[in-house]
């Protein structure tokens, strides 16, 4: 591809990365993650609480979640004016989201865990994002590959940050040539049903030009003859990179590669802050 012609859509996605993260449901503005247990589970601004939310003016007791046979009820307390009801988690099409001053909240569920994720509009980090950091376009990062078909039945084992493991299917392997030696990362099925594909990875550059919990990057779709485009320079960070509450899976041990991919985001650093857990 001619850079001209490579370099626009990748700038294009860049802007768009950089608007998404700016978000007030980005990355940037998570600010909290507390897992439920069963029963009772009180929610708001004082330390007693299960689920504590920091921001401003947000009342000592906001509610309960009641969390009974996988389920969770909202209830709120007196005076707050948020309603009772069931809570639909993100595995669902269309999770429920509560709203209180800068504060927006949801559940999500991770195996058989039930969490609030709690985002906020304020959040220092969205504040004073300036922006990342990407290694220089390159051309010769978009590369030809071809899919390695799996057994019907094939899966990879993922384990995320919180130690959490899981089976996931794969539908093979992308294969490409680099540095005269082929090279695999064993693949997930994209979000979307356009036949893109979702590779989870880490290289050589991790721990200390990028990310050490790897990258993530979409492929472009598998063409019928098995051939693959895998542009390494919109590799991403995983949401771990910008707060320590995201729940990211880890390279599997077959995508830690020993080459250096010089291409995509480079590692990012809150500014005055610890780097997340």
């Amino acid at each position: 591809m001619d850079p001209d012609e490579h370099r626009a859509p990748v700038e294009r996605w860049r802007a768009a990365r950089d608007e998404r993260l700016r978000s007030r449901d980005g990355w940037l503005a998570l600010v909290g993650l507390c897992w439920l247990t069963p029963g009772e589970n009180h929610v708001g601004a004082h330390p007693s609480s299960h689920v504590v939310l920091h921001g401003h003016e947000i009342p000592p007791r906001v509610g309960s979640m009641w969390l009974a046979d996988g389920r969770v009820r909202f209830v709120p307390h007196e005076g707050v004016d948020l309603p009772e009801m069931t809570l639909e988690d993100d595995t669902t099409a269309d999770p429920t989201v509560l709203e209180l001053g800068t504060l927006r909240f949801h559940l999500i569920k991770r195996g058989e865990r039930i969490g609030v994720r709690v985002r906020d509009a304020a959040a220092p980090a969205l504040a004073g994002f300036t922006g990342l950091d990407f290694y220089p376009i390159d051309p010769s990062w978009r590369v030809h590959a071809r899919l390695e078909v799996a057994q019907a039945d094939a899966v990879i084992e993922i384990v995320d940050i919180t130690g959490a493991h899981s089976r996931d299917a794969t539908p093979g392997s992308v294969a490409f040539e680099r540095e005269g030696a082929t090279w695999r990362i064993a693949a997930l099925p994209g979000e979307e049903d356009d036949g893109c594909l979702w590779l989870i990875f880490g290289d050589a550059t991790n721990g200390t030009e990028t990310y050490a919990g790897g990258r993530f990057l979409y492929t472009e779709p598998v063409a019928a003859d098995g051939t693959v485009v895998v542009d390494f320079n919109l590799a991403y960070n995983p949401p771990c990179v910008f707060s320590r509450w995201a729940t990211c899976p880890l390279p599997p041990q077959q995508n830690r590669l020993d080459l250096r991919i010089e291409a995509g985001e480079r590692d990012w650093h809150a500014p005055d802050e610890e780097r997340p857990a």
